[in-house]
């Protein structure tokens, strides 16, 4: 009778390892490799009733349209590669109509960590040259070529600037920022994020420039709005805009009356605070943004820094703004934005 059991268990192991060894064998059997396309393409367009940069509008709180062209290469999932070309109409100081950009880097992601290094470069073409005491050969420092055009270069004759405020503007703005960034996302609703951008020649001004900026945004349930495909987000944004000083095409020859000047060598450019926040709508490629922007920018400093061509007096003087022209160019201002942003692989299969 032992004889039998002991047979019989036996044979229960050799059967029991077969069949785990069949269910080993079939269980390796993995199925067919997913195709990897790791190339696409990212575009758009938007409509903006005011384009806002870094609290302060550059299309003189009128409408502005853009849009971009942004070719990647995913190495794997976690690595992008990526090259882009925008457009955005503007109304700057110097007549410059546009601005080109062109922009490139890497975006690696470790987990909850989305990074994005890179370089971003902002033409400004069509400008011309507002500074009748920077004619070249005039032995007056911050001589700038565009404005051996004539007598008076493109200036005012009577200011020697812009008409009516006689503000001076260089026929090239152009410049280019480095950049770091980096996007967290706590959950499915909560993700946050730090940016910081460097250029040593901030809009051509002579003077470096160094932004540094938090984000933070909650993006509504998928539920909230039911079934009907349309997402919801809040958004904002706190960053600190720090300047250098400029070259002397923008010194100033006479003080302010409240004190501080003359900078014949060039102004210290203001270093500043800017805030926006907003809420958008979503549905499928379509975002329509709704924000709030302002800046601890005074009306005075405003004006010497961005050259305002609309700046009117108003008696705003400050120890770089010895004129007392103000500019409403950098205060609190809502802007409306829809856009639409698509990729090949994901919207155009």
């Amino acid at each position: 009778m032992k004889k039998l059991a002991l047979l019989a268990t036996t044979l229960a192991m050799v059967s029991g390892s077969a069949l785990a060894a069949d269910l080993r064998v079939k269980a390796v059997k993995a199925p067919p490799p997913v195709a990897f396309d790791p190339w696409d393409i990212a575009f758009g367009a938007s409509l903006a009733s005011n384009y806002v940069f870094r609290g302060i509008t550059q299309s003189n709180h009128k409408p502005s349209v853009s849009a971009y062209f942004e070719p990647r290469y995913n190495v794997t999932k976690d690595l992008q590669l990526y090259v882009g070309a925008a457009g955005a109409s503007i109304s700057f100081p110097n007549r410059a109509a546009a601005e080109i950009d062109i922009y490139g880097g890497i975006r690696p992601t470790f987990g909850m960590f989305a990074f994005d290094f890179g370089v971003w470069g902002y033409l400004y073409p069509g400008g011309q040259c507002f500074n009748s005491a920077a004619i070249p050969g005039s032995g007056i420092p911050g001589s700038d070529a565009s404005c051996a055009a004539s007598p008076f270069g493109n200036s005012d004759p009577v200011t020697g600037g812009l008409p009516i405020n006689g503000n001076f503007a260089k026929k090239n703005a152009s410049f280019y920022e480095g950049f770091a960034k980096v996007n967290i996302t706590l959950n499915d609703q909560f993700s946050v994020g730090l940016n910081e951008y460097y250029s040593p020649n901030f809009l051509n001004l002579g003077a470096w420039g160094n932004y540094a900026s938090i984000t933070g945004k909650w993006t509504a349930p998928a539920t909230t709005f039911g079934a009907s495909g349309v997402g919801m987000y809040i958004s904002g944004e706190f960053g600190r805009q720090w300047l250098g000083t400029s070259d002397s095409f923008y010194g100033t020859a006479i003080a302010s009356p409240l004190g501080g000047g003359p900078f014949p060598a060039g102004i210290p450019e203001p270093s500043y605070n800017t805030w926006n926040i907003g809420i958008g709508f979503t549905y499928k490629v379509f975002t329509l943004d709704l924000r709030y922007s302002d800046t601890n920018l005074s009306k005075g400093d405003c004006n010497a820094f961005t050259s305002d061509h609309t700046a009117r007096f108003d008696g705003s003087f400050t120890p770089i703004n010895p004129g007392g022209f103000g500019s409403g160019w950098c205060g609190a201002t809502g802007i409306a934005k829809l856009s639409a942003d698509l990729t090949a692989m994901t919207n155009l299969k």
